[in-house]
């Protein structure tokens, strides 16, 4: 059996309500034959007589009548579905997937989604937490919209990459330790140390770091996750390597002490996003952080 065509139920349901197939052609701006044929199609289709034509009166018969309710329904959540798509066209409403790293989310994206919520209420921003490496192989993949990343990045096949915001490295201590001023390779190298999985941005950036003065320290312990290492620091149990990033909860944290690097380390941030058309809803939230930028 063929599908139900909307256009011809629309049309059965506008009778059905008003009683007349002149109305009903009135109202929906079609030709008196065009609805005579509408209605002869579904017959058709159904097999059995939906309309009762008598005295210049049109009634449904009960097969109608069961398919007029049905019809209402479907026309309803048609006419909503619509809606909702236009919406999200328009940039009223919809679905932004972004993914960014644990430190991002915690302490960078809380206020541009505060700020999305005030201008654009009706987008909803779906958060994973994934390394950069993941971010541009999901956005290549089509799974993302628009991810943080670390710089720099190989290029990906539909990704554009384009510099964000760079925040200090900083050395964040015990605050019970003799520390110096500024945290050198050479003293942090004698300090034990935890630090960020190998594989990550932050760790090839600090490794280098290390390197460039001849020193190949080696952590005491690696983790992914930046408040579980801050809190390893406030503990005493160690010294680590972390962007200085805006609202960041060590500077009102008595037991931590943050030092700033020397020589001064930088970690770059990057937004990037489908190198093609881009959906309004999706735009609203590149605006949003572009708002958040930080030289």
């Amino acid at each position: 059996m063929r599908e139900l065509n909307l256009d011809r139920l629309r049309t059965l349901v506008t009778i059905a309500e008003l009683g007349s197939f002149a109305e009903a052609a009135r109202v929906l701006h079609l030709a008196a034959p065009t609805v005579s044929l509408h209605v002869a199609d579904l017959e058709a289709q159904v097999g059995a007589p939906l309309l009762l034509r008598k005295r210049g009166e049109v009634r449904t018969t009960g097969v109608g009548e069961a398919l007029v309710q049905r019809a209402q329904r479907l026309l309803a959540d048609a006419d909503e579905t619509l809606a909702l798509v236009q919406r999200q066209v328009q940039g009223l409403a919809g679905r932004v997937r972004l993914g960014a790293s644990t430190g991002a989310i915690a302490h960078l994206l809380p206020q541009a989604l505060e700020v999305l919520g005030q201008q654009h209420p009706g987008i909803d921003v779906q958060v994973a937490v994934l390394t950069s490496q993941d971010t541009m192989a999901r956005l290549a993949g089509g799974t993302l919209d628009v991810g943080l990343v670390a710089l720099p990045q190989s290029p990906a096949p539909g990704v554009r990459v384009v510099p964000w915001r760079r925040d200090p490295v900083m050395a964040f201590v015990p605050a019970q330790w003799q520390s110096p001023t500024r945290a050198t390779p050479h003293w942090l190298a004698r300090q034990p140390l935890i630090l960020n999985d190998k594989g990550t941005s932050l760790s090839r950036l600090t490794s280098e770091w290390f390197a460039l003065a001849g020193e190949q320290p080696t952590a005491r312990i690696q983790l992914n996750y930046n408040d579980a290492i801050k809190s390893l620091v406030a503990a005493g149990y160690g010294a680590t390597l972390l962007p200085h990033e805006a609202l960041d909860a060590a500077q009102t944290n008595p037991r931590v002490r943050m030092l700033a690097l020397r020589p001064a380390l930088w970690r770059p941030l990057a937004i990037a996003h489908h190198a093609g058309a881009i959906e309004k809803a999706t735009q609203h939230v590149l605006d949003v952080l572009w708002q958040q930028r930080q030289a």
